[in-house]
């Protein structure tokens, strides 16, 4: 199967630009016809999606690239466990943002500089103490 790079980029939604840029960021390298044109397989319909898994996993484009060119297992491993840390510290941040969110929809003060639960986080934070260790209080 050979596909164009319109006809690759069509089967995932994007445009043709993106697949040029990843592959000038060396996530693809297709081949090329005798006139230069780029010339996509299998395989690299195959490393699209594992791109754009990738980076809705939260991968950058250059963790992708060690990700891809790891030389073994371990190294490998070493960036998953890299990735997972980051996502881990992301969602521990929503978390956040969600509990700060919910508040502001139950409490009951016109404005929200009034409540003493906004006015107790603020003064943490003022102190030097973060959003985690603030809300832990109550």
């Amino acid at each position: 199967m050979e596909l164009t790079i319109g006809e690759l980029a069509g089967r995932f939604g994007l445009a043709g630009h993106v697949l040029r840029h990843w592959e000038d960021e060396g996530l693809l390298s297709p081949a090329r016809t005798g006139n230069g044109r780029r010339v996509y397989t299998s395989a690299d319909e195959t490393r699209v999606a594992e791109i754009l898994i990738g980076k809705d996993a939260g991968f950058s484009l250059d963790d992708l690239r060690e990700l891809f060119a790891a030389p073994d297992r371990e190294h490998r491993r070493a960036v998953l466990r890299h990735q997972l840390d980051e996502v881990r510290q992301r969602m521990d941040r929503l978390a956040l943002s969600r509990t700060l969110l919910e508040h502001g929809l139950r409490c009951e003060h016109e404005k929200y500089q009034e409540c003493p639960r906004f006015r107790e986080m603020v003064l943490s934070r003022l102190d030097g103490v973060d959003l985690a260790s603030a809300l832990e209080h109550h």
